[in-house]
C-alpha cells in the first residue's frame, strides 16, 4: 500500500513537470495587443472648420485681392519698405485688410448719419460720404507712419551708446561680429533686434557688407547709414575700423547734442499754444472777473 502512494506520488509530480515544461506563458504585451486588435476601430470624426476659415477669409482674401489691384504698384512697395521699417508688426495682405475694414466702415458710419440727418442724399452728402471715406483709408497710414517714427526714434537714441560700445570692444581686441553680438546683447530695444537678424544672415552665409546693407535699409536712420557706409569702404579700402568706430561715435554724440538743442528750441514756440488756448484765457479770468464785477454793480444801468 505504501508503496502504491510513493508510486503516484512520483506519476503526479513528474506529470505536472513535464505539464510546467511543455505549457507556453502569456506574454502581457502580446496580451494587450491581441486586446486591442480585436476591439472595434474608432471611426474618424469629421472636423468642420469654423466658418470664419469657410467664408470670411475667402471673401476678405479676394476683396483685398481686388482692392489692391486699384493701388498702384509704387504705393505697394513703399507701403511693404514702411512695414519692414515700422518692425513688419503686419504683412501687406493684412495692412490692405484694414485699410478696406477702416475705409468701408467710415463710409458706412457717414453714410448712415447723412441719411439720418438729411431727408435726400445730394451731392453734399456724397462729398461727405467720399470725405469720411478717404479719412477711413489714412487712418492706417497715420497709425504706420507713427509707428515707424517711434521705432527710428528708439533707435536714433540708442545708437550713440551702442557705437561707443562697439569702438570699445573693437579696440579691446575683438572682431566687428563679435562686437555686435556684444552689443545685441547688452543692448535692448529694436536696434538689438536688427542686430540680431544680421548676425543670423551672416552666419547662415550672407557676407557681412550685404547684410549691414540690408540692417540700414530696414531701419532707415541717416546715422546708420554713415555707420554702415563708413564700415563697408573701411573694409573696401583696408583702413583700421577702430578708427573708423571712433569717429563716427564722436560724431553721433555731436549730433545727439545737437537734436537735444533743436528740441529746446522747439520748446518756446510749442508752448504759444497752451498758453493761448488754454492758461491766457484763464489768467483774464481770474484778474479781470473782479473788475467786471464791480463794474457793472457801480453802473446796474
Amino acid at each position: 500500500m505504501l508503496s502504491l502512494a510513493v508510486a503516484l506520488s512520483v506519476f503526479a509530480a513528474v506529470f505536472l513537470f513535464v505539464l510546467g515544461l511543455t505549457g507556453r506563458s502569456v506574454d502581457p504585451a502580446r496580451a494587450r495587443l491581441e486586446a486591442v486588435r480585436r476591439s472595434p476601430e474608432p471611426q474618424p470624426q469629421e472636423v468642420v472648420p469654423p466658418i470664419s476659415e469657410r467664408l470670411i477669409a475667402p471673401l476678405t482674401g479676394w476683396l483685398v485681392q481686388r482692392f489692391s489691384k486699384l493701388l498702384p504698384a509704387s504705393f505697394l512697395s513703399g507701403l511693404e519698405h514702411r512695414l519692414i521699417m515700422a518692425g513688419e508688426p503686419t504683412t501687406v495682405s493684412g495692412f490692405l485688410t484694414v485699410t478696406l475694414i477702416s475705409t468701408l466702415a467710415t463710409a458706412a458710419l457717414a453714410l448712415t448719419t447723412v441719411s439720418i440727418a438729411a431727408s435726400k442724399v445730394g451731392p453734399m452728402q456724397l462729398a461727405a460720404v467720399a470725405l469720411a471715406a478717404a479719412v477711413g483709408f489714412f487712418l492706417p497710414q497715420l497709425w504706420l507712419r507713427q509707428r515707424v517714427g517711434a521705432r527710428q526714434s528708439h533707435i536714433i537714441k540708442t545708437l550713440p551708446d551702442s557705437f561707443d560700445l562697439i569702438t570699445t570692444c573693437v579696440e579691446a581686441g575683438l572682431g566687428l561680429d563679435a562686437a555686435l553680438a556684444r552689443v545685441a546683447q547688452r543692448v535692448e530695444g529694436p536696434f538689438s533686434e536688427e542686430l540680431s537678424r544680421t548676425l543670423r544672415e551672416v552666419t547662415l552665409g550672407k557676407m557681412r557688407r550685404d547684410a549691414l546693407q540690408e540692417l540700414s535699409n530696414r531701419t532707415g536712420v541717416q546715422d546708420l547709414i554713415s555707420f554702415v557706409n563708413a564700415v563697408i569702404q573701411a573694409e573696401q579700402m583696408g583702413s583700421s575700423i577702430g578708427n573708423v568706430l571712433r569717429v563716427q561715435s564722436e560724431q553721433l554724440r555731436v549730433r545727439r547734442r545737437q537734436r537735444a538743442r533743436e528740441q529746446a528750441a522747439k520748446a518756446p514756440v510749442k508752448m504759444i499754444f497752451p498758453l493761448v488756448l488754454c492758461i491766457f484765457p484763464t489768467l483774464f479770468l481770474v484778474i479781470l472777473g473782479p473788475a467786471v464785477i464791480t463794474i457793472m454793480e457801480s453802473f446796474p444801468g
